[in-house]
């Protein structure tokens, strides 16, 4: 795979003296210095939506507060440690939409308790949950961080992660509707009060396998057939794994009955496919194929169809199967350009506005300002990942930071773009705004690996772990900076 220009120098380092070697900064203190000023407005919006709320400050918001402090300072503790020269912007990106989602679900809590519970005065228990799936991810962060000192000894084990990843994807589908479905969609494991969701697993799994077999196969795509229209087509022969991904969307998209995963899946694979290629062909014929199957999918299954109605126009059943989306769109209108104020408005009124459409609520209360802003967050975090895969010197590195930071706004857009009647409602969660352990997990999971290849993009060289013999003879590209 050709190295972007520029790439080798992109990590900024500073001479110290003629012949010595390069100091690079950690930047450890920029992200506690952002991290700090996440914790203030994290603070902010606790005392907004308590003054709003019961025109008061409630004492129970510092447990939040402080539970949030601590978590993050620890977070900040173990990347100093672990991967000191990791991006310092990636995980207060991540600390700020966390901070906001812990902070909307406890201004939910009391209305959507009281819906519950026809009238009565006890709380749903989704914010404390968010802060105790909020530790749980961030162990799992730190743990990813510990173990996995180079993230080039992942592509080893791409073919398990793919079967893996595969397995999870599927799993929910053919398991019985009474520990799978929920509103329909069978995307969940229930056992009793438990509930995982092993698709958001899947993603990370399968983006780690497209990392590892487009490396070790990149000659099979780079190799050109046929012109067409200008296009340098790819050898009928070498479209196979683009038509497996293509047949495994479809395929979950029938058993789950769920377009987001399908879409998720299908989308992923094939923007690591031009990340590695650089051919636009292979995007032609992606979208061809997304077409096709959009066609058939949209005249052979009823869920479909209902999707693609409410898009169409919500309103001709706004009693019925349209009522979310019309709830949607007038929580998103009445918050306007400046929003009604954290803990003014009426997002409770939608349903499932805790997870699907918590979107919804931040566009009400935030307004498109603040939802504008929330975006350019995630922006941020895409862009440093982004740039970290640019800066790491082997093309495992480079797509797997791609395949996750695209992951992320990818899921994001087609969010935003559900919520908002821009494309058929999917059902996928916001990464980090969700309610929802399963999400929360697998995000900071990929903020992990977006940090350790970040700090091996930056690390100095004399202190870079040396590859050992079986990642010396995989098919990944190391490149050493010019002295």
């Amino acid at each position: 795979m050709a190295l972007p220009p520029g790439v080798l120098g992109s990590a900024t380092t500073h001479m110290t003296a003629p012949g010595s070697t390069p100091a690079t900064p950690t930047r450890r203190g920029t992200e506690l210095t952002l991290l700090g000023f996440v914790l203030g407005l994290v603070v902010l919006a606790f005392v907004l939506i308590s003054e709003n709320q019961s025109q008061s400050i409630k004492p129970e918001i510092l447990l939040y507060i402080a539970g949030y402090a601590v978590l993050f300072g620890v977070a900040h503790l173990a990347v100093r440690k672990f991967a000191p020269y990791a991006d310092p912007l990636i995980l207060p990106c991540a600390a700020m939409l966390n901070g906001l989602s812990i902070a909307m679900l406890y201004r939910l809590d009391p209305p959507l308790a009281e819906i519950a519970f026809s009238g009565g005065n006890g709380y749903s228990n989704a914010a404390p949950k968010q802060l105790i799936w909020t530790g749980l991810s961030l162990l799992a962060m730190i743990a990813v961080l510990w173990l996995i000192k180079d993230h080039r000894t992942l592509s080893r084990y791409g073919y398990t992660f793919g079967l893996a990843g595969l397995v999870l994807l599927v799993l929910p589908g053919v398991l019985p509707c009474s520990i799978s479905c929920v509103a329909g969609a069978k995307l969940w494991i229930i056992i009793g009060p438990v509930s995982i969701q092993p698709g958001e697993f899947a993603k990370v799994l399968i983006i780690l396998f497209v990392a590892a077999f487009l490396v070790s196969k990149r000659d099979l795509f780079t190799i050109a057939g046929r012109k067409f229209v200008g296009l340098e087509l790819p050898r009928p022969r070498d479209m196979g794994p683009l038509l497996i991904a293509w047949a495994v969307a479809i395929l979950v998209l029938m058993i789950e009955k769920e377009l987001g995963a399908s879409l998720m899946f299908f989308g992923t694979v094939l923007a690591m496919l031009y990340l590695a290629t650089e051919r636009s062909s292979w995007v032609w014929i992606g979208i061809v194929l997304f077409m096709g199957g959009a066609t058939v999918a949209d005249r052979l299954f009823t869920h479909v169809q209902t999707r693609v109605a409410n898009w169409v126009d919500p309103f001709a059943d706004a009693q019925g199967d349209g009522y979310q989306m019309v709830q949607s769109l007038f929580s998103l209108g009445s918050g306007g350009i400046a929003g009604a104020g954290l803990g003014g408005g009426h997002p409770e009124l939608v349903p499932v506005i805790n997870s699907d459409f918590i979107v919804a609520a931040f566009g009400e209360e935030l307004g498109f300002i603040g939802l504008a802003a929330m975006i350019m967050v995630y922006m941020l975090l895409a862009m440093r990942g982004l740039r970290s895969g640019l800066a790491v010197r082997d093309t495992f590195g480079k797509l797997l930071a791609g395949g996750l930071s695209f992951l992320l706004m990818w899921q994001i857009f087609v969010v935003i773009g559900g919520i908002s009647k821009l494309i058929p409602q999917t059902g996928l969660t916001a990464p980090f705004l969700s309610a929802g352990g399963s999400s929360l997990l697998a995000s900071y999971i990929m903020v992990a690996l977006l940090l350790r290849i970040s700090d091996a993009a930056r690390r100095p060289q004399a202190s870079r772990p040396k590859p050992q013999a079986p990642i010396a003879e995989a098919s990944t590209v190391l490149v050493e900076r010019p002295t």
